[in-house]
């Protein structure tokens, strides 16, 4: 019997082009934070034009009752921002601060995709550091302290033809990454996430190490199908992968999720933890946003009950 660890909320989507104040295409691919009381949602929006942009929606109950900016928090095309020309794509959003957030997203240009970052204090402006990782690169999450003095960064850079979740470190701040290792790397052949997989929502917190979900792409019959996955990071050096789950947990099995724009994809930027609940918003079918929740522990009970590394041996990077 398939182990269902992900309820979907009312199996029927969040949010829907037709909630917002403008004509678009799709939204989906939201970051999510808590501020005042409210969840914050950084939606990715695809205009008319095809541009995406990231537009920030605020719920006192995170499920409903979604009052949407009327202005974007960050978009494409604008003269200081060549490399933003084509969209501003998947915000995933990191608390570091009492008031203080960074924003991890994709800035898309005739060059490529490469990682940016902003900083924000209410998500009602952010004041953007620019382009740390140059292109071909995206699905970058900051962690939320820093270890031993040293900031560290996820992303999925393409190195050889491959897309492994990479690691970088930076000392002092957050403008400049070096010292990259391979995390996670795609396990190739007929795995689920074998094709190319990337970070999902930014790393959760949890007394067992960080609790990462994580996209894996397989190809099939010439479709790519997205599903999560999870893997858990050591809590005093999260450069060190402790379990991979070898299965997904969660999968394009809804209709909304399977028909779109982008057949049979689920894709998240964002997760809060709310006690012993995980709360997931992700991009359904690159077209509209769900939201999903989970018990903390059987989510860990997952990843432990289905651990890959034993098989290949424990330790940094390459697993």
């Amino acid at each position: 019997m398939h182990q269902k660890v992900f309820t979907r909320y009312k199996d029927k989507p969040l949010i829907t082009p037709e909630h917002l104040p403008l004509e678009v295409d799709a939204v989906f691919n939201p970051g999510v934070a808590e501020i005042d009381g409210e969840v914050v949602l950084l939606l990715r929006i695809e205009d008319r034009q095809g541009l995406s942009q990231i537009r920030v929606a605020r719920s006192k109950n995170g499920v409903d009752d979604w009052t949407i900016a009327d202005e974007p928090l960050l978009e494409p095309d604008l003269p200081d921002f060549p490399f933003e020309e084509w969209g501003c794509e998947d915000a995933r959003v990191t608390q570091v601060g009492p008031r203080q957030w960074i924003i991890a997203y994709t800035a898309y240009s005739r060059y490529g995709p490469a990682v940016a970052l902003a900083t924000t204090s209410d998500f009602e402006t952010a004041n953007r550091l620019g382009v740390v990782l140059a292109p071909t690169n995206k699905d970058a999450t900051v962690f939320p302290q820093p270890f031993d003095g040293i900031n560290i960064l996820l992303h999925r850079p393409v190195t050889g033809g491959y897309e492994h979740i990479w690691y970088a470190s930076c000392r002092d701040g957050y403008a400049n990454w070096s010292e990259p290792g391979v995390l996670l790397p795609e396990r190739g052949g007929p795995w689920w996430d074998g094709l190319r997989i990337g970070v999902g929502a930014p790393p959760l917190r949890t007394d067992q190490g960080w609790l990462l979900i994580y996209h894996g792409v397989k190809d099939m019959a010439g479709h790519g199908v997205y599903r999560l996955g999870l893997a858990l990071l050591d809590l005093d050096n999260p450069r060190r992968a402790l379990a991979r789950a070898s299965r997904w947990v969660f999968a394009p099995e809804a209709n909304f999720e399977q028909r779109g724009l982008v057949p049979n994809v689920v894709y998240t930027c964002g997760a809060l933890l709310r006690g012993d609940d995980v709360w997931m918003y992700y991009g359904a079918a690159d077209t509209v946003i769900g939201l999903a929740t989970a018990k903390l522990t059987d989510l860990l009970d997952f990843v432990w009950k289905y651990d890959y590394l034993h098989q290949v041996g424990r330790g940094k990077g390459m697993v």
